[in-house]
């Protein structure tokens, strides 16, 4: 989960990286009281989750509560690179003597823990790496060791960084530490780490990624969910513990195994060439479970969509066999009516695997008004490929 700059922020403070002061506001008004409280010049800077904010107006310098005020006004409902901006973060304006760059990250090519200083932040790191690499200072941290004043030193000396901030750059980055490994992040970043006028080093801005997968561990990240910039039907699934994605596509996937429903995808986008350059609408991996109840939240997520015109059940049985989905398959339909969900969207089912032949003659016994099966992977995509083509 990708972090807005002020939720950013607020981490960063509770585990004592320096932060200007701030606050965030969804209106004007409330802009303008932040101002005031904060006084002086102030920053109002648009909270989405994108780079360019800049470029594209949402950050802009005001002289005070009724600059932030008209400002805010317009900042607000502004689209960035597709993101509708909802809040503003409002932070007093520094004296910036010089900027750097640091980071910690997880490094999925080495498989290791990566930090990285440069003196030269305020840009995209990702230009300096690739215009200048030697001024980028790189470490693999040993998580068992982890980030040490000493090492972090070491690293910020490799960067180059001035003599007189070194230290409290290196105290920055062990700080960090704390966050990325107290808060499961995959991802801490500073650009720009500024020197001020006063001698102070702060946090001017901030980009962290929490692993998902540790939220078991981390009740409070919850209050981190961007309610506004998600998917309602992503929120949904969410609530009901399903692995979904939306997508801008027609036909609607359902499979057992992330990789299965990966390949579906790209199956279905293949035979949709056919029929309009039709496209898969949605990632949904219902896991090695099939229950009914499990199944019956999948197809109500996805039936809820207006894009989908036809569903794709597409399930290899493994240690769940294809009898067990093929009765979930029934009695989730079962459930939907209970509902009072009519099934309105063509199914098409494609068992293969541990006890397929049953699962199919199931299903056909059935007879469930919409529900067509196919013996593959390519001719079941076919079929709903071309289903949803009629549908549009």
């Amino acid at each position: 989960m990708d972090l807005l700059e002020h939720q950013a922020q607020e981490l960063f403070d509770k585990h004592g990286v320096p932060v200007s002061r701030n606050r965030v506001a969804s209106t004007p008004d409330e802009a303008y009281a932040a101002a005031a409280e904060i006084g002086g010049r102030v920053v109002v800077k648009a909270q989405v989750k994108t780079g360019g904010r800049g470029k594209a107006g949402g950050v802009k310098l005001s002289d005070g509560p009724d600059a932030a005020r008209e400002v805010a006004s317009a900042i607000l409902g502004m689209d960035i690179k597709g993101h509708t901006v909802h809040k503003v973060l409002v932070t007093e304006a520094s004296d910036i003597v010089d900027e750097y760059y640091v980071s910690l990250l997880l490094d999925r090519g080495d498989r290791s823990f990566l930090a990285m200083v440069s003196g030269e932040g305020g840009v995209e790191i990702e230009q300096v790496a690739a215009e200048k690499p030697e001024a980028l200072a790189r470490l693999q941290v040993d998580p068992a060791h982890g980030l040490d004043q000493v090492t972090a030193l070491r690293l910020v000396a490799d960067a180059g960084l001035p003599a007189d901030v070194c230290g409290d750059v290196a105290s920055i980055l062990v700080r960090l530490w704390d966050v990325f490994r107290k808060e499961d992040a995959t991802l801490v970043e500073i650009n720009p780490l500024a020197k001020l006028a006063d001698g102070t080093v702060r946090a001017l801005d901030g980009k962290v990624t929490l692993d998902d997968s540790a939220r078991f561990r981390q009740p409070g990240h919850g209050q981190f969910v961007d309610v506004s910039a998600t998917d309602p039907l992503e929120l949904k699934a969410a609530e009901r513990h399903l692995n979904y994605v939306k997508l801008n596509g027609a036909v609607g996937v359902i499979g057992n195994g992330a990789g299965l429903v990966m390949s579906t995808l790209d199956v279905v986008a293949y035979a949709g060439e056919r029929y309009g350059g039709v496209r898969p609408a949605n990632f949904l991996d219902i896991g090695g479970g099939a229950s009914a109840e499990v199944m019956a939240n999948g197809l109500e997520i996805i039936l809820g969509d207006p894009d989908v015109r036809s569903v794709f059940v597409n399930v290899f049985g493994g240690i769940t066999a294809c009898d067990a989905v093929a009765n979930g398959i029934v009695q989730a339909l079962g459930l939907l009516s209970s509902r009072s969900e009519a099934i309105t969207k063509p199914l098409v089912v494609r068992l293969d695997g541990n006890n397929a032949k049953e699962g199919r003659r199931i299903l056909a016994e059935a007879a469930l008004v919409g529900v067509r099966t196919a013996d593959t992977m390519d001719g079941a995509a076919q079929l709903a490929a071309e289903l949803a083509g009629k549908g549009a």
